[in-house]
């Protein structure tokens, strides 16, 4: 049985830059939208918005997969989409503890790898 074809099998080039655009805009929010003066330290929404006490990781979850579902609307394969889910997964599990892991959302920029994974895809490599 011949495999399926991704749901959107043709996506034009100005509608993928379009998508790849929003997408890294998303992942700036998240991961290194706020740049510490004099360092070259930045943080993103992410681990603030996991000081907030149930909700905040939540969100932050939800967000990420926002990413995920557009890569796959982009015709991602599977396995990378899997990559993908992982990081994010990571990322809220760890996150999700106290302190330790408000500090471990500020190193780990899952949805800056994540953007990574599909720009590398999409370019062949």
């Amino acid at each position: 049985m011949p495999e399926s074809s991704p749901k959107f099998s043709y996506i034009d080039t100005n509608t993928q830059a379009a998508t790849i655009k929003r997408l890294r805009q998303v992942s700036r929010l998240l991961d290194t939208v706020i740049k510490i003066p004099g360092t070259p330290i930045a943080m993103g929404l992410d681990p603030i918005i996991g000081i907030i006490p149930i909700g905040g990781d939540a969100l932050g979850l939800i967000l990420s997969c926002y990413i995920v579902f557009e890569a796959s609307r982009l015709g991602v394969p599977k396995n990378i989409l899997n990559r993908m889910i992982v990081n994010i997964i990571i990322d809220s599990l760890i996150g999700s503890f106290p302190i330790i892991g408000d500090l471990f959302d500020f190193a780990w920029t899952a949805n800056h790898y994540n953007i990574k994974l599909i720009e590398k895809y999409l370019n062949g490599n």
